[in-house]
């Protein structure tokens, strides 16, 4: 599987894959990231528990499954003009234009949307040429493939920056407030703490 292409996952269901049976709201399900054996490419299959117990042994190996509870999606209106961009919806604008240049800024605003608890990390990946973290924003379930680019301290500063200018934000401190990742590695290569 060529994990560095461009992937794009669909959102939570609103039933079972194997059941065809409705989530209930707070019900725990378990979501399972799978190669499909005629494309190549990572499909989304979302289970009950019981299905879960069903199917789990039938399946081939799987990219990654976590649990979450099913919380129903939320319609909500959407502004005619926005002044500047959320966070997240930059982050999703960048992964579906999914250029390497970006590359950097998606990991940020990945990590900036997990601590502003908006972003949930479920799992993480390795391939022969990277590490992937997966994220799955919990209100929609909608799931970003966010490539880490093993940022050395001296990278941060200039990526936040872009993250607050993409951002509206112009000053690097203000919008990208707490998006140095606990694990970029330091001048040294050493993990620096967050």
């Amino acid at each position: 599987m060529a994990i560095n292409e461009n992937w794009n996952i669909r959102s939570r269901a609103q039933v079972c894959a194997h059941s065809g049976r409705a989530f209930g709201d707070g019900e725990v399900f378990v979501t399972a990231l799978l190669e499909d054996g005629k494309t190549g490419e990572l499909v989304r299959r979302d289970y009950t528990l019981t299905s879960w117990g069903e199917v789990e042994g039938q399946l081939a190996p799987g990219f990654s499954f976590w649990r979450s509870a099913y919380e129903p999606s939320k319609v909500e209106g959407r502004p005619e003009i926005a002044e500047k961009e959320s966070a997240e919806v930059l982050l999703r604008r960048l992964c579906e234009e999914d250029s390497i240049a970006t590359e950097n800024t998606r990991y940020i605003l990945a990590v900036m949307l997990e601590r502003k608890k908006q972003l949930k990390q479920t799992g993480a990946r390795e391939s022969d040429d990277a590490t992937y973290l997966i994220y799955e924003q919990p209100k929609t379930g909608e799931v970003y493939l966010i490539r880490d680019p093993e940022l050395k301290l001296g990278q941060l500063e200039e990526v936040q920056q872009e993250v607050a200018r993409l951002l509206g934000g112009g000053g690097g401190e203000a919008a990208a407030e707490g998006a140095a990742p606990e694990g970029a590695a330091g001048a040294g290569g050493e993990p620096v703490a967050g």
